[in-house]
């Protein structure tokens, strides 16, 4: 028993440091393509409470959201905000480094206004289709 709950604490933390490393990395990278000017806008990613409706069977038991925050001075409109998830949501790798790490939900918000986006992420998991047949 004491080793299954040790084993369950290094991974909690184990979990918390990756999750923290992929938010890291991501503001890292945002940061260098605004700079450069690939990305029109800063991107900021933090981690938010989630959706709890949104869980799935990897989802962490706290903070289950993955945030976006777009600095751009201004309201974004509904269709920017789709826009801007949508590109989170294109990119399968980054979505299912998301669903291991534990988040549910991904969350896109503009520095101005009180309304943003939400999507549950395992909604967008390629999965492949198995020929009934075989």
């Amino acid at each position: 028993m004491l080793d299954n709950t040790w084993n369950n604490i290094l991974d909690w933390f184990r979990d918390r440091s990756e999750r923290a490393k992929l938010v890291r990395s991501f503001n890292e990278s945002a940061r260098t393509s605004f700079v450069a000017g690939i990305a029109p806008t800063l991107l900021k990613a933090s981690i938010s409470k989630g959706e709890s409706s949104y869980k799935h069977q990897f989802s962490n038991w706290l903070n289950t959201g993955f945030r976006i925050q777009a600095f751009t001075g201004r309201v974004l409109t509904k269709d920017e905000l789709i826009h801007i998830g949508k590109v989170i949501l294109d990119d399968a790798v980054l979505v299912r480094r998301l669903i291991v790490l534990g988040w549910d939900t991904l969350e896109i918000h503009g520095d101005a206004g009180t309304y943003g986006c939400r999507w549950q992420l395992k909604d967008y998991i390629p999965l492949p289709k198995f020929n009934e047949n075989e």
